[in-house]
């Protein structure tokens, strides 16, 4: 009888030992705010908003996606009358920088910042996936492609 007694006891107490580990285990993530005000996960990386939000007014409008350096990203749908998508992604404020031999030198997207010197990292233009062949201020806009930003450790 003490034997049965026992037995039932530690299945019980192993029961509530498992049931404590898991509540712990699926607890040990956290999640904190960036500098950006985005919450992000410390064991992994999440792309936010599964809707793209939607920016400007025209008739034209294209994806536009921007990916921080800690992998998280944001999608916006762009509505432009614009014919670049430089110009389109700056009358909206998506994008900021200065001009240069080259044209636009993009410094800023999404009010993140990025310096080469101080960060080691540039924002780097993308289309349609591949590391576009011209500068987001001389891309004309094709609503069947998806652009994108993103930032990039040197």
């Amino acid at each position: 009888m003490k034997n049965k007694a026992f037995i039932q006891s530690s299945v019980i107490v192993l029961f509530a030992v498992l049931i404590a580990a898991t509540v712990l285990l699926c607890g040990c993530t956290t999640n904190q705010p960036d500098e950006g005000g985005n919450s992000t996960s410390s064991s992994t990386t999440t792309t936010t908003a599964a809707q793209p939000q939607t920016v400007g007014e025209g008739e034209t409008s294209f994806a536009f996606t921007v990916t921080f350096l800690d992998g998280t990203s944001k999608q916006y749908t762009v509505r432009t009358d614009k014919t670049t998508v430089g110009a389109a992604l700056l009358e909206v404020g998506l994008i900021a920088g200065s001009d240069s031999q080259y044209g636009l030198m993009v410094e800023s997207v999404d009010g993140v910042k990025l310096d080469y010197t101080a960060d080691k990292a540039y924002w780097a233009f993308y289309v349609d996936g591949a590391y576009a062949m011209s500068g987001v201020d001389s891309t004309a806009i094709e609503s069947d492609k998806a652009y994108a930003f993103t930032a990039t450790p040197a």
